[in-house]
């Protein structure tokens, strides 16, 4: 054991918002039971800090101190199993990890940072219809969220079904605009969860109006009943607003 730089954590500044946790490529950072960020192992951390320029509450820095020297084959391993190949490609000093065969294991991705995306001001032309994303955080798969993101906070949120957005050809000024955005597929997606992270988001968070937007077919539906499970198990008193949408990209309901 020498001395290195390593991250330290203010619990008494953590929020527990969670941003630090996909910041991290090389998954060294978890929340705990009390919602506080924590080493998962120091031999995850290189040091380099990676994670500070998310935090909110500047829990975070850089100390150096007496530690277990960082192990990028550990953390490859790690990240592959918790997050996946593409994931694991980008540790930190795994290059040499990667080349050595291993099973591939479904999960997140580096890109899955939560970041708030700012837009510049519409300008006003003829045009009937608009090209403008109104999609203003990241990420968006419920997989990847995290229920104390704090763009979450006092939002109208949309959870809308994956299909829906490439059905519906005004999705983005019809449904999404002025919203925050969760995705998910009921049929497709290992929903294992979602019921209890949809339930934490609500309860964490004011959220001012909750719009489900399914498909019409009938797996679709599947995505509707967890909210509405996540709802009461949240004890929130919101009510959910349903959108149905047909497969020719038309309003249904």
């Amino acid at each position: 054991m020498a001395k290195r730089k390593i991250i330290e954590i203010d619990r008494d500044k953590c929020d527990g918002c969670g941003l630090c946790t996909t910041a991290c490529i090389e998954g060294a950072l978890e929340l705990d039971d009390e919602n506080k960020a924590v080493l998962v192992k120091e031999i995850f951390c290189d040091g380099l800090g990676a994670c500070l320029d998310v935090c909110p509450t500047d829990a975070l820095k850089v100390v150096e101190r007496d530690s277990t020297e960082y192990d990028a084959e550990a953390a490859y391993a790690h990240v592959l199993k918790t997050r996946g190949q593409e994931a694991a490609r980008h540790v930190h000093g795994a290059q040499a990890a990667e080349r050595k065969p291993a099973p591939h294991f479904h999960g997140g991705c580096p890109g899955s940072m939560a970041r708030e995306i700012s837009h510049d001001p519409q300008p006003q032309t003829d045009r009937s219809v608009s090209s403008r994303s109104e999609l203003s955080q990241w990420p968006i798969q419920l997989h990847l969220v995290s229920p104390f993101a704090p763009y979450f906070q006092g939002a109208d949120l949309l959870i809308a079904a994956d299909c829906t957005a490439f059905s519906i050809g005004g999705f983005h000024q019809d449904l999404l605009k002025g919203k925050k955005l969760v995705i998910a597929c009921p049929k497709l997606d290992d929903t294992t969860g979602y019921i209890e992270k949809l339930a934490e988001l609500l309860k964490r968070n004011d959220i001012k109006s909750l719009t489900v937007a399914i498909m019409t077919v009938p797996c679709c539906s599947g995505l509707y009943q967890m909210v509405e499970e996540a709802v009461a198990l949240s004890g929130t008193r919101i009510k959910p607003k349903k959108v149905v949408v047909g497969i020719d990209g038309r309003i249904a309901a």
